[in-house]
């Protein structure tokens, strides 16, 4: 098969991913497994490089060649769009390629919860969506955005490397801008967002110190501010803002950070009964009681705080689980695999 035909099977077999790496066939990713596309051969560095010339620009090329990887986003005809990291791999070029729907899917599709409804209405604050990489930080942010997009009269700034789903301006009207196309870093790039008079705010990744106090000061000045870090939950999440910092910058972080955020969505997919993928989340939300074990360096209290505040409409991960095991969409094995507290998990089936 040549590049366009792997990539239309991609779409075909609804895989969200395409792996392209020397000495293995092409491989899909197919609802979380990896599976080689039969009957296709082994690929060699040859046969990579063929393909990257047909889908890259000779400035991206040359990118490659001197930076030994790039990120960068493919449209393939109307049906789909993927986001695409190609790299080198024992002195050969591979290719990552993730399948991104045209279609932005609304947060009730997505079975996520409907209390992320909520800050779609909220006008200032800092959101942060964390996980694992493929795991639906990017899709679950687009949904988000786009019914903002849908339902008020915003001006919606992402910031991105690169750009992922595309969005069709309703209501808002939307300024993507792509690291390296549109922008030369995170940095600059949010320094000059508050000159643009944004509403609402996306900053693709909080790669680095200078990217999280960017991101800090432009939710301080009065905008709404999504990001995404890859943690595993809102206590280490917070840990990881903070610890990015010099000690005796901490204590002014820590503040910062308490006076901003409104909530942490840390979520993963996980296979159900039927080999689909089903989202599980922990979510914290910006009570008092958050903020101050923020301000006060007590992120080892924000566990508890969540597991305490379920009306307020806080959620652990093995509440997540274990209320998918109880109504059978997955398996007890499958919940301990991805609980961050095998012994609380236990305790909240057997109730």
């Amino acid at each position: 098969m040549d590049i366009k035909q792997l990539l239309q099977l991609a779409i075909e077999q609804k895989a969200s991913d395409l792996h392209l790496v020397a000495g293995v066939p092409p491989t899909l990713r197919i609802s979380g497994v990896l599976s080689p596309i039969v009957n296709e051969s082994i690929l060699t560095g040859e046969i990579i490089s063929g393909y990257l010339k047909e889908i890259v620009t000779a400035e991206q090329l040359q990118k490659l060649t001197v930076n030994k990887e790039i990120d960068f986003s493919l449209a393939f005809s109307e049906k789909s769009r993927f986001r695409v990291n190609a790299y080198h791999q024992k002195g050969t070029p591979a290719v990552a390629f993730r399948q991104i729907p045209l279609e932005i899917p609304a947060i009730d599709a997505l079975n996520l919860p409907r209390l992320l409804h909520k800050f779609t209405s909220m006008r200032q604050g800092f959101i942060l969506v964390t996980g694992p990489t493929g795991h639906g930080k990017s899709t679950t942010l687009a949904a988000i955005l786009n019914e903002i997009n849908q339902t008020r009269a915003t001006h919606i700034v992402t910031i991105e490397d690169p750009v992922e789903f595309v969005f069709r301006p309703a209501k808002s009207i939307i300024s993507q801008r792509e690291m390296g196309s549109d922008t030369h870093s995170w940095p600059i790039a949010l320094r000059s967002v508050l000159r643009e008079d944004p509403d609402v705010v996306l900053v693709g990744e909080m790669r680095d110190r200078e990217t999280i106090a960017s991101a800090l000061t432009v939710a301080e000045t009065g905008h709404l501010v999504f990001a995404t870090l890859h943690t595993n939950s809102a206590a280490q999440t917070v840990d990881r803002i903070v610890d990015v910092f010099p000690e005796e910058q901490q204590s002014q972080v820590r503040l910062q950070l308490s006076n901003v955020l409104e909530a942490v969505f840390s979520m993963r997919l996980v296979p159900d009964l039927k080999g689909k993928l089903v989202p599980v989340y922990e979510l914290m939300l910006g009570t008092s009681a958050v903020k101050t074990a923020v301000r006060d360096g007590k992120t080892h209290q924000i566990d508890t705080i969540i597991q305490t505040s379920s009306d307020a409409g806080m959620n652990t991960l093995e509440a997540s689980l274990a209320a998918l095991v109880r109504n059978g969409v997955i398996t007890v094995e499958t919940a301990q695999s991805y609980s961050l507290r095998p012994e609380e998990l236990n305790r909240l089936i057997r109730k």
